[in-house]
């Protein structure tokens, strides 16, 4: 065991960087709960390491008496006088109890038990190096599952991203190299001390902006609030107390480059960058954008509004499965309510009316295609010369035969006639 237990030592001190003192701890405690078995309930236990030379012994204290009753916690005075000469009654009197089959103790069963102590002993050294690094990013590479959860090589260490950090859209595939959020380091995690990662962390996006944007880095442009449902879309809105810095423009980059590099990283997620503004009716309208709102009224408390677009922008404005009026709430910091402007829908249904009458009447044709070609954007006689047959069809919902007659009408069509 000697040359055994010498390589152990030398291996976890210089590989895995662990205290040999440390070392030395973890495995007396490990032999001395195997030992007992060999050796019995002896009083006060001890078991010595000498990890230079590789060596273990074993000794109790036993208590001297006249006639041994107990054999593991009492010694004869005649045994007790040999190991100390001024041995008195009750005296404590500390005796090598090593067993002879310590070796094969050592081997067989300290051993799995020693590096389970040692890799939690690893895992605190973890704690203690990686504890300041919350808030960082840092690459990685997948190293296996764990159930849902995904086993991130470090380098030196392991990081776990949890299944509630993983990005929904994503495919994580074993040896792929990636960039994490370290959202925490626990001193007593599920596993013991471990790095917890993300990728589905808002402030994963924040740090991939101070990256990429240099002026995000010196804070001469500032991310004041960022929404985020990863893997589909991210609102960032920023601002800049420089008049002649573009904050917006900045983020963008030349070309887009800046903000491509961060929609790469993640996985291709659509990522808005917004004007900020201190004005909340300003900051709404600036976010909604390209929808057009029509008017915002806010609560007394300013943390909610109600807000209307015209009909036509409303889905836009929501969003597919409410998911833009969702970021765009969590962006303000209000809760939003959009809703179609009534009096703005009678002014569109009276302008597309007025339209709809004038085709009618130019080209003798029913209210109600007439009506289909101004929602198609073909509400003026000028537009419509320009036109393909392809065109009119579908605006007439797919009737490739009343989009040829029509069409035969637009070309037969004489202003002079029609004067």
């Amino acid at each position: 065991m000697t040359s055994e237990l010498k390589a152990l030592f030398d291996y976890y001190e210089r590989e895995k960087g662990i205290d040999r003192d440390r070392m030395v701890e973890v495995l007396s405690q490990a032999l001395l709960a195997a030992s007992k078995k060999s050796i019995g309930p002896a009083r006060e236990l001890r078991i010595d390491i000498d990890p230079d030379k590789g060596t273990i012994r074993a000794f109790a204290k036993l208590i001297a008496v006249e006639k041994v009753s107990n054999p593991f916690e009492e010694i004869s005075m005649e045994k007790a006088v040999k190991r100390k000469k001024d041995a008195q009654l009750g005296d404590e009197i500390e005796l090598e109890v090593t067993p002879q089959n310590m070796g094969r103790i050592a081997a067989q069963t300290a051993k799995q038990t020693m590096m389970q102590r040692v890799r939690m002993a690893e895992k605190e050294n973890l704690y203690d190096e990686f504890k300041d690094r919350t808030g960082d990013v840092v690459n990685g590479t997948i190293r296996r599952f764990d159930k849902s959860d995904v086993v991130v090589d470090l380098g030196k260490f392991e990081g776990v991203m949890p299944n509630k950090e993983r990005v929904p859209t994503e495919e994580y595939t074993i040896g792929d190299r990636m960039r994490f959020y370290v959202k925490a380091v626990e001193k007593e995690g599920a596993r013991g001390p471990e790095i917890v990662l993300s990728r589905a962390h808002v402030n994963f996006v924040r740090r991939l902006f101070e990256f990429e944007v240099a002026e995000i880095g010196d804070r001469t442009v500032e991310i004041s609030s960022i929404a985020r449902e990863p893997g589909y879309r991210t609102k960032v809105a920023v601002h800049s107390g420089d008049t002649k810095v573009d904050p917006v423009g900045a983020c963008v980059g030349l070309k887009g480059n800046r903000v491509k590099n961060i929609v790469r990283e993640l996985n291709n997620e659509k990522v808005d960058i917004i004007r900020w503004y201190a004005d909340p009716v300003e900051f709404i309208k600036e976010a909604l954008k390209p929808v057009k709102v029509l008017s915002i009224q806010l609560s007394t408390d300013k943390k909610a509004a109600r807000l209307t677009v015209r009909e036509d922008e409303l889905s836009k404005a929501i969003g597919r499965r409410g998911q833009n009026a969702r970021l765009t709430s969590r962006l303000v910091g209000m809760e939003l309510q959009i809703e179609r402007d009534e009096h703005a829908e009678e002014v569109f249904e009276g302008q597309m009316g007025h339209a709809a009458q004038d085709l009618v009447k130019t080209l003798g044709i029913n209210l109600e295609t007439a009506r289909k070609l101004v929602l198609g954007g073909m509400g003026d006689l000028q537009v419509l010369r320009q036109v393909e047959v392809e065109d009119l069809s579908d605006a007439l919902n797919g009737d490739d035969t009343l989009a040829k007659q029509v069409f035969e009408r637009i070309q037969s069509y004489n202003p002079a006639q029609g004067e």
